[in-house]
């Protein structure tokens, strides 16, 4: 089994990263972006205004998405988590059965409560879903700094030859079958890391932000745990590891909108010309948590926070002032 021809689908900055670095790994790789303009501008200056000073690799094809992306070994769907419905249904027509197409965001669909790999399989039932998840930064992939990233596909074998095709010294990519708690870390992720940007912004301190992160690990694994997922997933790279680089880092969109929120901004100003996978995300994961009877008290914050049920000191407050309990 080889994966020698691979699209990306999406030249924002994950797509160029992804582009990189399977195209240092020795793949023929195919950057497709999602209209003209946007291809044309990457095409001839070999670089994305999503990705500024990020040079592609002279050996990656530039093209506009179209069906012609599903006639490769595999794809992968770097477009944020709302739109990767399109992006499936586009390419669905002419792919071969069983290939692969793996999701790159970090969400769940609004609406409809699928995870990513439930769009693939509705909307391309002859597809194989799978998922890549993980701490990363597109920045730090495209430079070819280490990274190490989960892949999961529920066919092992596939799972096993895909992170060998798209693998090299810096890109580690450790698979797994176990694709609902990988798909669970990355979402469950990006609303934590919203509340630890409050927090940072907030000048709350330290000490507040490892709780913090904490607490919100244990509400993204009870989540998990009625989802299926498995602990070792949770407590893996694109769990826990996912967790810990999204809510210290001013490099995450979500930690940087928590921030400014922390400091005064309003929802809407803060947002505003912004894609932040966690705003999207954190009614999504509510709506979901409530279903399994699942307590996510920071989560819930964030949530109200967003939509303006609650302004942040009263979020804090109702997070400080609630009953002692067990730690668990």
């Amino acid at each position: 089994m080889s994966f020698d021809k691979i699209a990306v689908i999406g030249a924002g900055a994950w797509g160029v990263a992804l582009a990189n670095v399977i195209t240092r790994a020795g793949r023929s790789v195919t950057l497709a972006a999602r209209d003209a303009q946007s291809a044309t501008v990457i095409g001839e200056r070999r670089e994305s205004p999503r990705l500024p000073g990020i040079k592609l690799h002279d050996q990656v094809q530039v093209a506009i998405a179209s069906a012609d992306a599903a006639r490769h070994d595999a794809i992968l769907l770097a477009v944020p988590a709302q739109q990767l419905r399109a992006a499936v249904t586009m390419i669905a027509p002419a792919l071969t059965d069983g290939t692969p197409v793996i999701a790159c965001a970090k969400g769940i669909e609004r609406g409809t409560h699928k995870f990513m790999t439930e769009v693939i399989a509705v909307c391309a039932p002859s597809a194989l879903p799978a998922i890549l998840s993980g701490p990363s930064f597109a920045t730090d992939v495209a430079r070819g700094l280490p990274t190490a990233v989960t892949l999961a596909a529920s066919d092992d074998a596939v799972a096993a030859a895909l992170a060998q095709a798209m693998g090299s010294t810096t890109f580690r990519p450790y698979h797994t079958t176990d694709v609902r708690g990988v798909e669970i870390g990355g979402a469950a992720k990006n609303v934590l890391a919203i509340a630890a940007g409050i927090v940072s912004g907030r000048g709350l301190g330290a000490s507040a932000a490892a709780a913090l992160t904490t607490r919100g690990f244990a509400e993204l694994f009870r989540f998990g745990d009625a989802f299926g997922a498995r602990p070792e997933t949770l407590t893996g790279l694109s769990g826990l590891g996912d967790l810990i680089l999204s809510c210290e880092s001013a490099q995450s969109r979500n930690f940087s909108l928590g921030i400014a929120l922390g400091q005064g901004q309003t929802p809407q100003a803060a947002q505003s010309g912004k894609l932040v996978e966690g705003a999207f995300t954190a009614p999504v994961l509510l709506e979901m948590a409530k279903e399994k009877g699942v307590e996510m008290p920071i989560a819930s914050a964030v949530a109200a926070i967003l939509d303006g049920t609650l302004n942040v000191d009263t979020a804090i407050e109702n997070l400080l002032t609630r009953p002692f309990k067990a730690e668990g």
